[in-house]
């Protein structure tokens, strides 16, 4: 890793005290802007061969940058320096087409311009007023992408008739999607059960499959739930490790006859663990039994949605109460972005609302508008719309959907390459573009010997630098996770990936 080889303090000038400070003087601006599109554009086409993983330490960055800031000014080519030298060294590239963990981040030159530009306008739209167009362009890219995935009209902010009663909301993550929508359904809840206050909380009761991510439970901590009411509902290989809604019902009955509220159900559509899908319709149908509200967690998997050979996963969607989705995942739009619909707004906005008397105007007051403020946890919020808008508006459905389509084909690719090579298996079946596989038990091999196989063999490519794979457990067996969607992929970066699994796998094996 490289260092400047001297203190970086060493660069601070004394500032001249007759000159004014000027943080936006135009011509830095420009030259400033020139520079960093230059180191990423130059970074774009290095990528790939840089280590996908880096080889650094807890910290590092500290040793190699100055731990105390700098009084005085320093010339931004020193900044840049910096940045090349230290920090990108220090950088897991999720952008590598060799990263293949977790989920992929995509990115795009239209959401990396969009951004850009949302960053120097520096708007804080959180009423209408406050920026106009802020929250315009907002509503017209969220109502865009409602009709991509061919949501019902009931989830949009406009319809041919005018203001529907429905909308959305760009927020940071799914985290903030399924907190805010469990504020909602926990005081819909409360009203429902004839609570004063908040006294009967402790009678209400959510729930999810066991596969469902972490950061639901999280959230329902945060919205005051009981953790005893936290419902985790066991799955399996008879439904792909899918929800139940039989299991659903049996537990929401058992609630409802001991005297709980049952309040809230999330179904998920793409698992994060093994990218399972739920019955969105079904589960819908068994909530609607108690008055529960249902969310759909489309993270990750509401991006293939736009193509109609993927739609279906979202049938019974009309019946839910809000879904959410996040372009910074799989459409090309860079973090943060997860899109949420609710199909009663005011049922979110009665929640989350502010009024404080600096922020009333006229145009709040006429009911004609939508202050997104209102549906989120916060007051203040970027100007995230104009990205997802450029994305869309730059790149067409055709291109999007050609995008999603050539990941699914290379995902095709490795799984056939898995299946035909009898050291391993796939564990659960394909969905979308992400094959959950490992070193099969044979022979002598026992279970818990393969789990140690895989575990291994994931660490030994993580090594390489030359491939990124994270793992999970499916049914109490250790399983890496392949996941295809980096932007730069290609199917050669997916063929070199598998010749290196392969070699790998030799080598602990032999």
């Amino acid at each position: 890793m490289g260092s400047l080889g001297t203190n970086p303090m060493s660069f601070s000038a004394i500032p001249d005290d007759k000159a004014a400070f000027e943080p936006l003087n135009p011509e830095d601006v420009r030259a400033y802007l020139h520079k960093a599109v230059d180191f990423i554009s130059d970074y774009y086409t290095n990528i790939e061969s840089m280590p996908v993983l880096p080889n650094v330490k807890p910290g590092y960055l500290q040793d190699e940058l100055s731990a105390s800031p700098p009084t005085y000014s320093a010339p931004f080519d020193v900044t840049m320096k910096e940045l090349r030298t230290s920090v990108v060294p220090g950088m897991t590239h999720w952008a590598s087409p060799n990263f293949f963990a977790f989920f992929p981040s995509t990115n795009s030159a239209a959401a990396i311009a969009g951004d850009l530009i949302a960053s120097a306008m520096n708007t804080v739209g959180f009423t209408w007023q406050a920026s106009p167009a802020a929250t315009e362009m907002e509503v017209l890219a969220l109502d865009w992408l409602a009709q991509l995935l061919r949501l019902p009209t009931t989830f949009m902010n406009r319809t041919s008739t005018g203001r529907g009663t429905g909308g959305g909301v760009i927020l940071g993550t799914t985290s903030e999607a399924m907190l805010v929508t469990l504020v909602a359904a926990r005081d819909a809840a409360l009203r429902r059960s004839g609570s004063v206050g908040v006294s009967g909380i402790p009678r209400l009761a959510v729930y999810a499959a066991d596969q469902t991510h972490s950061t639901f439970f999280k959230a329902c901590r945060l919205a005051g739930f009981d953790p005893a009411n936290i419902r985790s509902i066991p799955t399996g290989p008879e439904t792909n490790y899918g929800l139940d809604p039989a299991k659903l019902l049996e537990v929401m009955q058992a609630d409802a006859d001991a005297g709980l509220v049952p309040t809230y159900v999330c179904a998920t559509v793409g698992t994060t663990s093994s990218n399972v899908v739920d019955p969105v319709g079904d589960v819908a149908d068994v909530a609607a039994m108690f008055s529960a509200w249902v969310h759909v967690d489309a993270a990750y998997a509401g991006s293939a949605c736009i193509c109609p050979e993927f739609r279906h996963h979202l049938d019974g969607v009309e019946r839910v109460d809000s879904i959410s989705m996040s372009p910074h995942k799989w459409l090309l739009t860079c973090l943060d972005c997860t899109c949420l619909y609710v199909r009663d707004a005011h049922r979110l906005s009665d929640s989350l609302e502010t009024n404080p008397e600096y922020l009333k105007n006229d145009a709040t007051e006429s009911g004609e508008v939508t202050d997104l403020k209102d549906m989120q946890v916060g007051v203040g919020r970027r100007f995230r719309g104009l990205k997802l808008w450029m994305v869309m508006r730059t790149y067409g459905t055709a291109k999007l959907q050609e995008h999603i389509r050539s990941d699914v084909a290379m995902a095709k690719m490795f799984e056939d390459f898995v299946r035909a090579d009898d050291r391993f298996e796939v564990v659960v079946p394909r969905n979308f573009a992400l094959v959950c596989f490992r070193i099969k038990a044979s022979g002598a091999m026992t279970e818990k010997d393969a789990d140690e196989a895989n575990r291994v063999l994931m660490e030994n490519l993580n090594k390489t630098g030359k491939a990124y794979l994270a793992h999970t457990v499916v049914g109490d067996k250790f399983v890496l996770r392949f996941a295809v969607g980096s932007s730069l992929q290609e199917e050669r970066h997916v063929r070199s990936a598998w010749d290196l699994i392969k070699k790998t796998t030799g080598s602990i094996m032999d």
